[in-house]
């Protein structure tokens, strides 16, 4: 769902310095005294999947947060929490708070990320119910070679080849789909900080490189939720070949959907083999409808309309 219901409510041009303003995976922030600097940062958060397994939720939150720096161009470099709690008196809530403290730490050493302040708030209840365990994370992070503008926005451009970098597997612990049907059990995504670190690593560098200009993290709703997002922000259709309901709405972690000018595609793929990511060119953007083969066809307009109404 459009979530500018949210951030139109408040001033994000503050000082003029916003290059790259909420919508995206990252907001983007000139440093006027260090020209051609910036800072990039995110906030994010996965309660449903901290709440199935609070030490792999919390490495999820942090490789997203850190993602969508990446995605930006921007190196990240620091990190800051609010960890929320039910009553630590309840002895599985202490064991959720100790899981996702060292499930976070873990991440961030992995991920050499310092974590630079936060706050824990507890008793967090509900009629004597305890919230799900919500760890919220923000990252920082530092762009090199800003430029006038921006160096990726996540809409598509007509003619472009579609690329994603990841692995998609049956993952459907805590996300979406399984929220809308109900489901709240299985385990969560896998999270291989070896390989999001490596990810980051490849992302920032294509994007500070110039090599490829349209990025979106895939996270909340799979890969064809990235995919109309892009769609509409860039007002550009698609045609993909990503299989079926595990194609379409796995959260498998680690995953960013490109769209690359088509004569650098096999540069793209070259460096992701290197960096040692999968990669695969999945489709085509242009027309005006967003269509996976064997699995949905719809009209831009439509997907559009149900986004920002919803």
């Amino acid at each position: 769902a459009d979530k500018s219901w949210v951030w139109r409510q408040y001033d994000h041009q503050l000082f003029l310095n916003t290059v790259s303003g909420p919508g995206g995976d990252a907001s983007v922030l000139r440093i006027k005294e260090a020209p051609g600097r910036a800072l990039a940062l995110s906030v994010d958060g996965k309660a449903r999947q901290v709440a199935l397994d609070p030490r792999t939720g919390s490495k999820l939150v942090v490789l997203e947060a850190t993602r969508n720096v990446a995605c930006s161009g921007a190196r990240p470099m620091a990190l800051v929490n609010c960890l929320n709690f039910g009553n630590p008196e309840h002895p599985e809530v202490m064991w959720q708070f100790s899981e996702a403290v060292d499930g976070m730490s873990e991440a961030c050493r992995a991920l050499g990320l310092p974590v630079i302040g936060g706050n824990v708030s507890f008793y967090n209840e509900s009629s004597g119910v305890d919230i799900d365990p919500t760890p919220v994370v923000g990252v920082i992070g530092l762009l090199e070679g800003l430029g006038e503008t921006a160096p990726s926005t996540i809409g598509f451009k007509e003619d472009q080849a579609i690329v994603v970098l990841g692995t998609t597997a049956a993952e459907f612990g805590g996300s979406e789909w399984a929220d809308l049907h109900g489901l709240r059990n299985g385990v969560p995504p896998e999270a291989d900080l070896e390989i999001g670190h490596a990810l980051n690593g490849l992302i920032a560098a294509l994007v500070s490189e110039r090599i490829v200009t349209t990025v979106h993290d895939c996270a909340d709703g799979g890969l064809a939720v990235s995919l109309a997002e892009m769609s509409i922000a860039g007002g550009v259709g698609f045609t993909v070949d990503i299989g079926g309901a595990v194609g379409c709405f796995s959260e498998s972690a680690s995953r960013i959907v490109l769209g690359v000018d088509p004569k650098r595609v096999v540069e793209v793929l070259g460096r992701a083999s290197a960096s040692g990511i999968a990669a695969e060119e999945v489709g085509v953007t242009g027309g005006e409808s967003l269509i996976a083969t064997g699995a949905f066809s719809v009209a831009l307009l439509d997907a559009e309309t149900t986004w920002r109404d919803a």
